[in-house]
């Protein structure tokens, strides 16, 4: 355990599957990848795999190869043994370090996804249509594609967000000059040069691993302090679901496994198209798919540090795109946290994403239905939870001021009560104390819980006028806190990087 980390918040989880239910869906987990087993696309997965003792068929697709695998029960137990529970992921700030222990519920929440789309927030002052002496402050939204610049400006405002543990990629850089070559470089510089949090991100080009690994190496202090304390990790999406290992990918597994840094085994089957839409079917798939990831691990490099990393969604019915504000997806995403509890193994999961595309009603309540849901599951890791919108196909940076403001009442709401013979002993002082007074009122002992953190603040954006001024007052806290100096790396690192590394624009 290191010596500093971020406190997340300790909750007790609720948990949805019994025992029983739990043993049914590893035993098909385990059945699926014996019996269809998977489809792999890559050779070295296929021979790795074969060595130890899983069964290869070799078809043909077209004139593509692929080999139809079936992993034996034994091997995939074997590897979820090796598997570590604890997981550490480091940051410029040793204070804002994220230590994830499989056994306790303590929950992280940070950004994610790679929008294109950066959604923009301005003021205008509008008039009645029927009363011309009635005047309103309305938000209206732009859309700007992504660029480095933008990336850079979005980790400057997570890092003044005190609820948000983690950082995760929330845009995708299209400037003319970013191409699939230097793509990784800039994208992680953008990040670590805007933020002393963990960053984490997935990887364009195999080709730069060395590059990105490289400046990290030289903002940590050497190759040695980086594995100490892994400032960057890794997301890999290793299969398309359902059941098929892709090329690309699992080429990026083997080099981050060898690396030493930590990696998430990322799956995301879409209940009603690439997964079943019943929980039963979605679960018992999603966690063949991560399993059988893990286990490509754990044969890569016995003990590499890894994340059950599920993030299961269910498709609409009618156009067949993803839906995140639904009963289905806290299902979903609970079960599996529970399925990682049982394997011992940190969970990465999912919350807070919104179909609304543009902040509102229909936003805040599909994010506060998952940020809530997902955070009861305890779930360690809890990425998409800051500003996505339009189905992670936009970050809006007011949404991720909102969603911090909520995502700071959910950790509250759910702290581990303070009930204990002390605080019963106190309580009882108190009460007899007002009780002899003359007024009989608590609010002057309230003063101690108010200083140790124990008592919640109004919603920061409250109105108490006739109209919904929400936005308008996020926007006003965005720009207070973008006015802050930024933890930019000291300028003889930045020209260090940019001496070894090519390509950064």
């Amino acid at each position: 355990m290191p010596e500093d980390f971020r406190e997340g918040v300790l909750v007790k989880p609720y948990e949805r599957l019994s025992q029983a239910q739990i043993e049914y869906l590893h035993q098909a987990s385990l059945d699926i990848l014996n019996e269809p087993g998977v489809w792999c696309y890559n050779e070295q997965t296929t021979k790795l795999l074969k060595s130890h003792g899983a069964a290869v068929t070799e078809e043909k697709e077209g004139k593509s190869v692929v080999w139809r695998i079936s992993i034996p029960s034994g091997l995939i137990q074997d590897a979820i043994e090796k598997v570590p529970s604890q997981v550490v992921l480091g940051a410029r700030d040793p204070a804002n370090r994220l230590f994830l222990d499989a056994q306790v519920p303590r929950v992280y929440f940070g950004s994610g996804s790679e929008a294109n789309i950066w959604l923009e927030t301005e003021l205008q002052d509008m008039v009645g249509v029927n009363d011309s002496s009635s005047s309103y402050t309305m938000p209206v939204y732009k859309e700007l594609r992504g660029t480095t610049a933008l990336l850079g400006r979005a980790a400057r405002i997570c890092e003044q967000l005190e609820h948000l543990d983690f950082f995760i990629r929330p845009l995708n850089i299209q400037d003319p000059e970013i191409t699939t070559d230097n793509h990784d470089v800039n994208k992680f510089f953008a990040c670590l040069n805007n933020m002393t949090k963990h960053i984490q991100a997935g990887l364009t080009s195999l080709e730069r691993l060395g590059d990105v690994i490289s400046m990290a190496e030289i903002i940590a202090g050497g190759s040695e302090q980086l594995r100490d304390n892994p400032i960057i990790s890794f997301i890999a999406c290793v299969f398309k679901s359902p059941l098929q290992i892709v090329d690309e990918t699992a080429d990026k597994v083997f080099a981050v496994v060898k690396a030493g840094l930590p990696l998430v085994i990322s799956s995301s089957p879409q209940g009603g198209s690439t997964a079943p839409i019943e929980e039963a079917g979605m679960v018992t798939q999603i966690n063949a798919e991560i399993l059988a990831g893990l286990t490509l691990t754990q044969l890569i490099k016995e003990g590499a540090p890894v994340l059950y990393g599920s993030v299961p969604v269910r498709s609409r019915m009618d156009d067949l795109h993803d839906l995140y504000g639904c009963p289905e997806f806290n299902q979903y995403n609970t079960s599996c946290v529970q399925m990682a509890r049982y394997y011992n193994i940190p969970c990465y999961s999912s919350a807070g994403v919104g179909d609304a595309n543009v902040p509102g009603i229909q936003a805040t309540f599909e994010k506060l239905f998952t940020h809530l849901y997902m955070a009861m599951s305890g779930a360690q890791y809890i990425h998409y939870a800051f500003g996505l919108l339009n189905r992670t196909n936009s970050f809006c940076p007011v949404q991720a001021v909102l969603d911090n403001e909520q995502i700071g009442l959910v950790k509250h709401c759910l702290r581990v009560p303070k009930i204990n013979a002390d605080s019963i002993d106190e309580a009882l002082k108190i009460v007899n104390k007002v009780m002899n007074s003359s007024n009989r009122l608590f609010a002057r002992h309230s003063r101690k819980a108010m200083h140790a953190g124990d008592v919640s603040n109004p919603y920061q954006f409250e109105d108490r006028g006739m109209q919904d001024n929400t936005v308008k007052h996020a926007l006003q806290y965005m720009e207070e806190i973008e006015s802050r100096p930024a933890r930019h790396l000291e300028p003889d690192m930045v020209e260090r990087i940019y001496d070894k590394i090519p390509g950064l624009i």
